[in-house]
């Protein structure tokens, strides 16, 4: 089966012009932080369809996403390098869904992964997918759904491995905040775990064009967050449903897309919407307090994964440290 995916349509790149700020540590308090100078972006790296990669740059990327399994913790973890964005992902979960950071946070998370793999020896550039995507083969892609025939228990639920592509032996360590081993699990669903359209229309064309068109950041970052994006991660199931979902390679590609309408909804007014940011700071808690209003001045946390950045350094996709387009 090939899912009908327009959202998931990027892998990374280690962006060749991507360090064209110079940033200034600073503390304040117990935050240790990287004050981003502003710069020109003169030659930004293009984010191109996954397909139309050489076969080389293919295989280069997927061996620097197995690298990262092979590296050090950067957080003190006894487990590897990748499992380190899973891990902060997954502790930072309330603090970057459902608010305003939701998109800065994870364009600021792309960069932090396509540095990482730049040190693994990838040097190509971000490629978006078809919309039929090719994504799932199992030799020019990242392999398919988990397969009913190599499971593993998890108490009383099963566990559908993938079972072919370059990820198949891929263990990630963490669900939630539990070291718990597994293999790679993926489950097509639509919606009642059962193989189908995987909530292919919360995700079409139509549905896309509508998100697009939002007037303002906050009902912008709602809608995007709310329909295409997590039906996205519910479609494909299994690790790309907890807030460990890093721990599936395709996060990125999916996140990836997410920037890329970002990027795209931009740019149809720059003058206003590069720095138009709105929304709630925290997770309502229904408690009858309102959440405090977010501000280009809040602080996005890595948790010693990468230095905490504002959000108004990540607002635009050329400048600061952030040097590529689409």
């Amino acid at each position: 089966m090939l899912l009908p995916i327009s959202l998931i349509a990027l892998t990374l790149s280690a962006l060749p012009t991507l360090t064209t700020a110079t940033p200034t540590t600073t503390t304040t308090g117990t935050r240790t932080a990287h004050i981003f100078r502003r710069s020109n972006c003169t030659n930004p790296s293009v984010r191109r369809e996954w397909r139309s990669l050489p076969r080389d740059e293919q295989i280069s990327y997927v061996d620097a996403v197995l690298c990262l399994t092979t590296k050090p913790s950067r957080i003190s973890l006894s487990t590897p390098l990748y499992d380190d964005f899973a891990y902060v992902h997954s502790q930072l979960s309330n603090e970057i869904h459902s608010v305003a950071s939701f998109l800065p946070w994870h364009r600021y998370f792309l960069h932090v992964y396509e540095a990482a793999l730049k040190e693994c020896g990838y040097i190509g550039n971000l490629p978006l997918s078809p919309s039929t995507s090719t994504i799932w083969d199992a030799t020019t892609g990242f392999g398919g759904d988990g397969s009913p025939d190599r499971t593993e228990q998890d108490g009383n639920n099963t566990r559908r491995c993938v079972a072919d592509g370059p990820f198949q032996d891929l263990r990630p360590s963490y669900i939630t905040d539990e070291y718990n081993p597994h293999c790679l699990t993926r489950t097509w669903n639509n919606g009642t775990e059962l193989p189908g359209r995987m909530l292919g229309e919360f995700y079409s064309p139509e549905m896309l064009a509508n998100v697009q068109a939002s007037a303002d950041y906050a009902t912008y970052r709602f809608q995007l967050e709310s329909t295409p994006h997590g039906a996205v991660h519910s479609g494909i199931g299994g690790d790309m449903v907890p807030s460990t979902s890093p721990n599936d390679p395709i996060f990125y590609l999916h996140h990836g897309q997410v920037d890329h309408a970002w990027t795209l909804w931009q740019k149809r007014d720059p003058g206003k919407r590069n720095t138009e940011y709105a929304g709630p700071r925290t997770q309502d808690q229904f408690d009858g307090v309102t959440p405090p209003e977010a501000s280009l001045d809040d602080w996005m946390l890595m948790r010693g994964l990468a230095p905490d950045m504002q959000v108004r350094d990540a607002m635009t996709t050329q400048n600061g440290i952030f040097c590529y387009t689409y």
